[in-house]
């Protein structure tokens, strides 16, 4: 992928769950915002990141995932009255292909720069967004999980805006393949 477009930001507020008869609190509910998100080393400025043993971090500050996925995803669910976020992501990208990004690909956006750090390793929180943990099993049959940057230069980054590759690192596995060597055996989505 030599481009990436911006289609949306989106940032969560924390939110309390029972989940089999557990408390839970996190940020996956994401919502589009009008205006920018600021892109931070360790997080997006204003999200919610409530369990920062899984999430954000230097690897983990922002969540990608690509636009072009919610067709395939809402062929199997219902996304009609979904915006994007749904997946948890920060950043909808119009497309954004896990097979063609290297780890280490790094991309620029004005003075921002953002670097591939890993893939998303889904977890039952996602199943909760979509009322099925059927969907976590799903998620990795698939290498649609989105990408995890790591944020080299901060900033603001809004819908529209174009990051483009600034650094390709062909010498690394690509998101895909890192994915795939993380698949589980059996999963459980408890």
């Amino acid at each position: 992928m030599h481009s990436l477009r911006v289609v949306s930001v989106n940032i969560g507020e924390k939110r309390t769950i029972t989940f089999n008869n557990r408390t839970i609190e996190t940020g996956i509910f994401k919502r589009p915002v009008e205006g920018s998100i600021f892109l931070d080393s360790e997080h997006v400025r204003g999200d919610t990141i409530s369990d920062r043993k899984h999430h954000g971090g230097v690897d983990q500050a922002v969540y990608g995932y690509s636009a072009i996925h919610y067709s395939y995803w809402g062929k199997k669910y219902d996304l009609v009255n979904k915006n994007y976020g749904v997946f948890g992501e920060n950043i909808t990208f119009s497309e954004l292909e896990e097979s063609e990004i290297h780890l280490g690909n790094v991309y620029r956006c004005g003075d921002i720069r953002i670097q591939a750090a890993g893939p998303r390793i889904p977890c039952f929180k996602l199943g909760i967004v979509f009322k099925t943990q059927h969907i976590v099993k799903e998620f990795w049959q698939t290498t649609k999980c989105g990408v995890y940057f790591k944020v080299l230069t901060g900033g603001e980054v809004r819908s529209g805006d174009v990051f483009v590759l600034e650094k390709e690192n062909t010498n690394q596995p690509t998101i895909a393949e890192l994915f795939q060597e993380h698949r589980p055996k059996s999963i459980n989505c408890e």
